[in-house]
């Protein structure tokens, strides 16, 4: 069975004044799916959430447990780059930028920041003897996803980087604390990577810097119960959405019903699975559908098909 977990699938807020994405927007492929489907699970919860709604599905379908803020992705996505997690408590730094303005720091898209291995590597290198001299094991897994492993991390909820990009951080920073070690750590991250040769460097080039790290998905690995039913993962609609680009989130969303449309018309396709998942996920609530991929009966031709936009508004 085919399950496809799309994310950031509400659209952005149109800036005053301009109509939503939607007012234009067609999804002739995901309305011609739902009508079909069923719903079969509903996740609701709000936008002040730690784990946004993406992250809640994928823990219910792998099976995990834990608290909101303390699923632990960084210990799923170490194991994926190779590390050994054994069972220590891991969690993901993330190099990132905080934007100093009018009202407050903002951390942009840290998918935007576009850094090189090179560069990556040498603020990795710089950070990590803060770290290692305090017995915190810190990993290299890609130029955007760093590794580190202390019990501190056991049971320690924090905010999503999917929620704290292109927001405040101090709102995310606050609620539970991290440890005094994790804090100070941290805090002097940020000051060797403020005095890296590299600031300067990106600085000079019209590069935001990076000037700090954020840390989410701690705990302990967990299993993935049922490796063959894991969600597939489709988070084009992020960068738009992050970026509160309405039009380029449009753009997106229409390259992805296309390809609904032509799943549907496809007869291999239909002939390879016989039920067919989807998850739609917003800033507030996950919603599944269930469908059967076979001829539909001659009467439901004639069945009116949904518009997925209100569907869409209320995630």
């Amino acid at each position: 069975m085919l399950h496809r977990l799309i994310t950031f699938a509400a659209p952005p807020e149109a800036p005053a004044g301009v109509a939503g994405p939607l007012a234009a927007l067609r999804l002739p492929g995901l309305s011609r799916w739902l009508t079909g489907a069923r719903e079969i699970e509903r996740d609701e919860g709000d936008e002040a959430s730690l784990s946004p709604p993406h992250e809640r599905a994928l823990a219910r379908a792998w099976g995990w447990r834990g608290a909101d803020g303390g699923l632990p992705f960084a210990a799923h996505a170490a194991a994926a780059d190779g590390i050994a997690v054994a069972h220590h408590a891991w969690a993901r730094l993330t190099p990132a930028h905080w934007a100093v303005g009018a009202h407050g720091i903002r951390m942009l898209d840290p998918a935007t920041l576009a850094l090189s291995e090179p560069e990556a590597r040498a603020l990795f290198a710089a950070v990590e003897p803060l770290f290692t001299s305090e017995g915190v094991r810190l990993a290299w897994g890609a130029p955007g996803r760093w590794y580190a492993a202390h019990e501190a991390f056991s049971d320690l909820p924090c905010a999503s980087v999917d929620r704290a990009a292109g927001d405040s951080v101090d709102r995310w920073l606050q609620g539970p604390r991290a440890p005094r070690l994790i804090q100070r750590l941290l805090h002097e991250a940020q000051m060797v990577l403020h005095a890296h040769p590299l600031t300067a460097a990106r600085e000079a080039q019209g590069l935001p810097p990076v000037n700090a790290v954020w840390i989410d998905g701690c705990g302990v690995a967990q299993p993935v119960q049922d490796a063959a039913a894991s969600p597939r993962l489709d988070d084009r609609l992020r960068r738009p959405a992050m970026a509160q680009d309405s039009e380029g989130w449009a753009r997106a969303f229409a390259a992805l019903d296309a390809e609904f449309a032509a799943a549907l018309d496809a007869p291999s396709a239909r002939a390879a699975m016989a039920v067919e998942r989807l998850t739609l996920c917003g800033a507030r609530t996950a919603l599944s559908f269930e469908r059967t991929m076979t001829a539909a009966p001659w009467w439901a031709r004639w069945r009116r098909a949904p518009d997925p936009g209100p569907l869409l508004e209320s995630l």
